[in-house]
């Protein structure tokens, strides 16, 4: 209940998350079938930059701020658009204030019949979600713990779309609380896409969370990461990846594009790696930058 992410709104791994993110969305939209994306953990839904928050740690000027002014390679910047769309909706009057989280980037993809249901425990949180999706009819705001929404939220009438796992990791077990929510959730719906988000401290945990992942028996499971730069002595946030179960065939394809032209732009004094893995499902499937 602690955990606020204003602090660290658009850093490097809002950006690698979102990049994710707004690739799965555009490929759900390439059937005329409606879909529903479920953010267990939809934190305020919009940040201010300028704000204490942010500028006490200055981490998104690392993170958007690097990647709004860049130039980057043609296609990546096409396969990023729906993510900068989102970015510049928020910022008419002035060049980069205000970040969208996950909720208000998904809710500016939608098409007329799909669906965002968005899950908030920290109630100020969720009251300015709430405020901010007020007589819209295409988002739902909860305020719930957001591993209970794994159980009781899916599968959605829809059939199709998205579960956003992207909880704080401030408690102990949260790697475990990833697995055995998944592993519910997929039970109850095996057919969803569900993303994943986790950071890279430390590093022996992201290998015991992989190996878990790998030995739950689900059917196709791919890693999405980055490292901004070397592993320290000392826990730092080094990285972060997204774990995607039924991945889009096309996501592996358009996120080398898009991880190779991210990783170097948000590297740490010039160090950055990232891997396109396959746990669980066809081998061969994976990229190395």
């Amino acid at each position: 209940m602690n955990y606020r992410h204003a602090y660290h709104a658009g850093n490097f791994a809002d950006v690698v998350k979102h990049a994710v993110l707004v690739r799965i969305v555009d490929y759900l939209k390439r059937k005329d079938k409606p879909f529903r994306v479920i953010d267990t953990h939809a934190g305020a839904g919009v940040y201010d930059l300028a704000a204490d928050e942010a500028d006490r740690t200055g981490e998104w000027r690392g993170g958007i701020r690097r990647l709004f002014e860049a130039e980057i390679d043609p296609e990546a910047a096409t396969l990023l658009a729906p993510y900068l769309a989102a970015v510049t909706a928020l910022n008419a009057a002035e060049p980069l204030r205000f970040y969208p989280g996950s909720p208000v980037i998904v809710r500016q993809m939608l098409r007329g019949r799909d669906r965002l249901t968005a899950i908030e425990l920290h109630p100020e949180d969720a009251f300015a979600l709430r405020s901010r999706f007020a007589a819209d009819f295409q988002a739902r705001v909860i305020t719930l713990d957001g591993w209970l929404a794994l159980g009781a939220h899916v599968p959605p009438k829809e059939k199709r779309g998205l579960v956003l796992v992207d909880p704080p990791f401030e408690r102990e077990g949260e790697f475990d609380r990833i697995v055995d929510g998944l592993a519910k959730a997929h039970k109850r719906w095996p057919g969803g896409i569900y993303a994943l988000w986790y950071p890279i401290k430390d590093h022996e945990a992201v290998a015991r969370f992989r190996a878990r992942l790998g030995a739950t028996g689900i059917g196709r499971i791919s890693d999405f990461w980055v490292l901004i730069r070397p592993p320290s002595p000392e826990p730092r946030l080094d990285g972060c990846g997204m774990i995607v179960v039924n991945p889009p065939h096309v996501l592996a394809e358009e996120m080398r594009t898009v991880l190779a032209a991210l990783a170097p732009l948000l590297a740490d004094r010039g160090g950055a790696l990232w891997r396109i893995e396959t746990i669980a499902g066809e081998a061969g499937s994976g990229a190395a930058g």
